[in-house]
């Protein structure tokens, strides 16, 4: 794909990311008055994600019709090649507690190729995006992963499961292992913003397992081009795969994979 279709394309992507935290922005000063549904145990949607993802598939698909699609609400509308790649609001739960802590996540993805993410943080006013071989900024200035090579001194992020998740016990002897090595770990609640967080330094690091594609197809793209190192809890797997990420600095990568590749199960 020409560098111009890509720069083309982040442009899409930024524009839609704003129209869909102008509507969130809404639904969050209403969010009170939100009705709310389950999908399971600890997972939560209300119309504000709903509208959302109507939002960006309008604008996404209106201006690039031949493309396809996979949102966290909408499903899969399959084309060949290209596929936008959306969650409209990661983060819910956060969302509908009042917690701002949320963002719109926006990927481009080219015969299986990411090639644009943004993961935008309207409640902070933060965008974060990158597109193949151009770098990754926030707000448009250049980010990159931190160059921290302490593990001792290192701050990780991770997501805890919830409900009814086969993998609890196996996450809490990660965390059990890591902790007295490191100066801390965070739950935040958002896997798009902890990817573009270590993207951007202020984590050395992240890992969860059982993600769905929307939840970090944009934050691979701005890890890609931050620098960080990428890879599956399993070596021989691949987290556009499995769903399970393992990501850090360079300078801390393999410390902290050793650390959570010790367990047996681990790859579970």
């Amino acid at each position: 794909m020409p560098d111009s279709q890509d720069t083309l394309d982040l442009a899409l992507a930024l524009h839609a990311a704003q129209r869909a935290g102008e509507v969130l922005m809404h639904h969050w000063e209403l969010r009170s008055e939100l009705t709310i549904t389950t999908k399971r145990a600890g997972d939560f949607v209300s119309q504000a994600d709903t509208e959302t993802e109507a939002c960006l598939r309008d604008t996404l698909l209106g201006a690039c019709p031949t493309d396809g699609w996979l949102g966290e609400e909408t499903g899969e509308i399959a084309a060949f090649g290209r596929r936008w790649i959306v969650d409209p609001l990661d983060g819910t739960t956060n969302f509908l507690r009042g917690i701002p802590h949320w963002a719109v996540s926006i990927a481009l993805e080219d015969d299986g190729l990411r090639r644009i993410g943004v993961v935008h943080d309207p409640v902070k006013g933060e965008t974060f995006s990158a597109r193949i071989g151009g770098g990754a900024f926030l707000n448009g200035a250049p980010m990159r992963a931190s160059f921290n090579a302490s593990l001792s001194s290192a701050l990780f992020g991770t997501g805890i499961p919830f409900g009814g998740m086969n993998h609890i016990d196996a996450h809490a002897q990660d965390i059990a292992r890591l902790m007295p090595l490191c100066a801390g770990v965070r739950r935040m609640g958002a896997a798009a913003l902890d990817l573009a967080y270590v993207a951007a330094g202020r984590l050395d690091g992240f890992w969860e397992r059982n993600l769905q594609p929307w939840d970090i197809a944009a934050g691979l793209v701005l890890l890609q081009e931050a620098g960080a190192t990428i890879a599956a809890l399993d070596p021989d797997d691949r987290p556009e795969w499995s769903g399970t990420v393992l990501t850090a600095t360079p300078t801390l990568f393999d410390e902290f994979a050793l650390v959570l590749r010790r367990q047996s199960g681990s790859f579970a």
